[in-house]
């Protein structure tokens, strides 16, 4: 997997949003940190994997927690995957 960067990045009431543009192949590769967040596919197709399990996501899957100090990765199965991480470091 080819890791990228965030297309866009914001900070709203606390929270920091992360956009991704993702094309096939292309995502966040494993790995885990001390905060929760919550990651939701907008356009194509994505694969997020968590401890052991796998969940393929698109726009009419609901929004999927990514608990603290667990290990995970994002993997685009399309090009033009829009998926967002949504995540309030150090606030719990």
């Amino acid at each position: 997997m080819i890791s990228i960067a965030p297309k866009h990045t914001f900070t709203y009431d606390g929270a920091t949003i992360n956009v991704y543009h993702a094309n096939k192949g292309e995502g966040l590769i494993k790995h885990e940190h001390g905060f929760s967040h919550a990651t939701i596919c907008h356009a194509g197709k994505c694969k997020v994997s968590l401890d052991g399990r796998s969940y393929i996501m698109d726009k009419n899957h609901k929004p999927l927690n990514l608990p603290a100090n667990q290990w995970h990765e994002i993997e685009a199965l399309e090009d033009e995957t829009v998926f967002v991480n949504i995540f309030a470091e150090g606030k719990y």
